[in-house]
């Protein structure tokens, strides 16, 4: 190699390190990322589901599984804002194990079907896309409760007494909660631009056969009157500008969940929003569920989200992604990386949108 050549080849050098260094400094920050420290109550376990089931049955106690991940704000929540109660804390040590599974993790574990998962294939398998999500076993080895993301302590406290009472045995979740989580003090349901006119109608109509399909992708908010949680819903994240112009996107019906409203439902029959509410088993108010235009569920969300996960999720129904990324956690993690690519700045534990405090910078 010549000078000349040695010249160009250090001035290269000299403009790729150049360029690494403004793409480094271009990269946005990722924001709201929280440590958890769990109880050191907490069970190791066998990590054998049958086993842990028995040991905790030799107490008196039922089994909670606890699927976690690093870095989630929600399972930090879980922990600071609901076990660090006094009464919550005294009812999980009295009546359960505790077991921590890290939905990426790579430990052994045999479920309940004597076969043996790592947990990140056994998160796969019981098809987790939050975190945290609760698991709660009968004696029997059978899921009595599944709690899909993290829910405030009022709520989760009736879902400690619906399982260390026993209660799977004489009446459903849905109406045990109904019964034992009154509504709060706001008042009737909240209105969005973006909400169907009623009569609600989500016939998927078209062809015969599989060809049948809506225009839009669609989605269904379920409510409640006097829904303190709701009113959040509302007014800290479905305020978001980005969020709304994603939602805009879909056809969105609102049902109060307890009414005898008649409606249009997927299928094309006809059915009251409670009883469709039944069916597809909506315990709380507000739940999210997001439809793909054949009028398949894709994902939904019964649990306490900020603005980045709710853009998420409509975001993962509308692109298509869930087609090839069945793994909603992937998907949000590649969404924040490709968002501080373009030097934005992620936080996954606000309630401003990235787009929104990007501009703000």
């Amino acid at each position: 190699m010549n000078q000349i050549q040695l010249k160009i080849l250090f001035f290269l050098t000299l403009l790729m390190s150049a360029f690494n260094v403004l793409a480094a400094e271009k990269l946005g920050e990722y924001r709201g990322a929280m440590h958890t420290e769990y109880p050191s109550w907490f069970k190791q376990g066998f990590l054998d589901f049958n086993e842990d089931i028995k040991d905790a049955e030799k107490t008196g106690k039922r089994l909670m599984i606890v699927f976690t991940q690093s870095g989630c704000p929600y399972c930090n929540a879980l922990v600071e804002r609901n076990l660090s109660q006094k009464e919550i804390e005294q009812k999980v040590r009295k009546n359960f194990d505790v077991v921590a599974i890290n939905m990426w993790g790579d430990r052994e574990v045999t479920f309940t079907d004597g076969k043996s998962y790592t947990e990140k294939t056994i998160s796969e398998k019981l098809k987790v896309q939050f975190t945290p999500t609760v698991l709660f076993f009968n004696e029997q080895g059978k899921i009595i409760l599944r709690l899909n993301g993290y829910i405030p302590p009022r709520r989760f406290n009736v879902a400690l007494d619906y399982v260390l009472k026993h209660k799977e045995k004489t009446i459903s979740y849905r109406a045990y909660v109904k019964a034992n989580l009154p509504p709060g003090k706001s008042g009737g349901l909240n209105k969005e631009d973006f909400f169907m006119d009623e009569p609600i109608n989500l016939a998927v109509k078209g062809q015969k056969g599989n060809n049948k399909q809506r225009s839009k992708p669609f989605a269904v908010f379920f409510e409640q009157k006097h829904c303190p949680d709701c009113d959040v819903l509302h007014k800290k994240v479905l305020t978001d500008k980005y969020t709304r112009n994603i939602i805009k996107q879909f056809d969105v019906a609102q049902l109060d969940m307890w009414s005898n409203k008649t409606l249009t439902i997927p299928d094309g029959s006809q059915t009251t929003a409670k009883l469709w509410a039944k069916s597809l088993d909506v315990k709380y108010a507000p739940t999210l569920i997001i439809f793909n235009r054949q009028g398949k569920e894709i994902i939904r969300s019964e649990a306490f989200f900020k603005v980045f996960h709710t853009q998420g999720m409509f975001s993962y129904v509308l692109d298509g992604d869930y087609k090839k990324q069945p793994s909603f956690q992937r998907y949000l993690a590649a969404r924040a990386e490709h968002f501080r690519e373009q030097g934005k700045t992620i936080d996954i534990w606000n309630y401003k949108s990235e787009h929104d405090s990007d501009k703000k910078k």
